[in-house]
């Protein structure tokens, strides 16, 4: 048996609005960052014994070595390896004065509002690291921070499923597609099609809501066609026979943009403003990123694409499996030098 396979982890997701588990994947109801923790969860639950403690969840469950279980807001020593707090670093603070002696990490899915500027010496004093989901996402952290010495800063991206590729799914050069949730930026993308149908006018714009967030984007305009809320399998179904995904916002900084990374996955293209939060990591072809706020370029853009769809691909270290194999290393790597200090004290 390796070490890592006898290693502890608890996920604490102090911020969720109640429990969820693999079951809400298949439903379509949870967020980026909800989907993207029980997807890391359930791949190292094959070698690791994972605990995912959450905040308002009203029972707990075993599957094999993964765990579901409360967090109580009275913190108490938890009995594992290794924390990873989900985004509260308040949360972590707390954990490592109840755990002197554990590893702990935040894992920040992100970009932290301005009132938390000070987290970056607390996190550094009390010798927590933290892991951002994208090279860009760790780079304007440090920006943030601002300061001289900061806290560990590293990043792991979120996975992509290895079985997600393209198909023969035939394209539909009408449809476009919007699969975020409203806040990010949907007013600023119906504008810019509705300018784009004064051209085409038989385009539609179908809309996928994850629904978890009310959110005023004034009224819709023609042709857009609201799906609600979708099941994994049947957004990615819209994403396969959509001409594109639809995301000309310039002013929500993905941190890093599932969405657009599966796409991209099943090769369909995204039209994104290029050097907008993690875009330009996430798309790798360029032509998918322009200036949004150029109503000229969307149109080119489009219309080059009705006449020949792009070929564009996932960057392979996005995958689940090589996420998993970065969380293993690093996970097993804390372990052990915990394992190896306490050692030492007891010798």
């Amino acid at each position: 048996m390796t070490l890592h396979s006898r290693v502890r982890v608890a996920i604490v997701d102090p911020m969720c609005a109640a429990g969820y588990d693999p079951s809400h994947l298949r439903t379509g109801t949870l967020g980026g960052t909800e989907a993207t923790t029980l997807r890391i969860a359930d791949a190292l639950s094959e070698t690791f014994k994972i605990g995912l403690f959450q905040r308002n969840r009203r029972t707990t469950s075993q599957r094999g070595s993964l765990s579901f279980e409360r967090f109580e807001v009275k913190l108490t020593k938890l009995q594992t390896d290794v924390i990873v707090v989900i985004n509260a670093w308040k949360v972590a603070l707390k954990l490592r004065r109840i755990n002197p002696d554990l590893p702990i990490f935040l894992w920040l899915h992100v970009f932290p509002g301005r009132h938390n500027r000070v987290m970056g010496k607390e996190l550094r004093d009390a010798g927590i690291r933290i892991i951002c989901v994208s090279q860009s996402h760790a780079d304007g952290l440090r920006r943030f921070l601002a300061e001289a010495r900061q806290p560990d800063i590293l990043h792991i991206h979120n996975p992509v499923a290895d079985s997600m590729v393209p198909d023969a799914t035939p394209r539909l050069k009408n449809r476009l597609l919007f699969a975020s949730s409203p806040h990010k930026g949907l007013r600023e993308v119906f504008a810019c099609f509705d300018a784009l149908r004064h051209t085409i006018p038989e385009l539609v714009l179908a809309v996928a809501d994850p629904g978890y967030l009310r959110w005023n984007v004034g009224p819709a305009p023609d042709n857009v066609i609201p799906l609600g809320v979708l099941s994994h399998t049947a957004l990615i179904r819209q994403m396969r026979r959509s001409l594109c995904v639809f995301y000309p916002q310039t002013t929500f900084a993905e941190t890093f943009g599932l969405v657009m990374a599966e796409a991209n996955a099943v090769g369909t293209p995204v039209l994104a403003q290029k050097g907008l939060g993690a875009n330009n990591e996430v798309l790798e072809s360029p032509d998918q990123r322009i200036d949004c706020s150029d109503p000229t370029q969307i149109l080119e853009r489009i219309q080059c694409w009705r006449q020949r769809a792009p070929e564009v691909s996932l960057n392979p270290s996005f995958r689940l499996s090589a996420v998993a194999h970065q969380w293993a290393d690093l996970l097993t790597s804390a372990a052990r030098s915990e394992r190896l200090e306490t050692s030492q004290r007891v010798a």
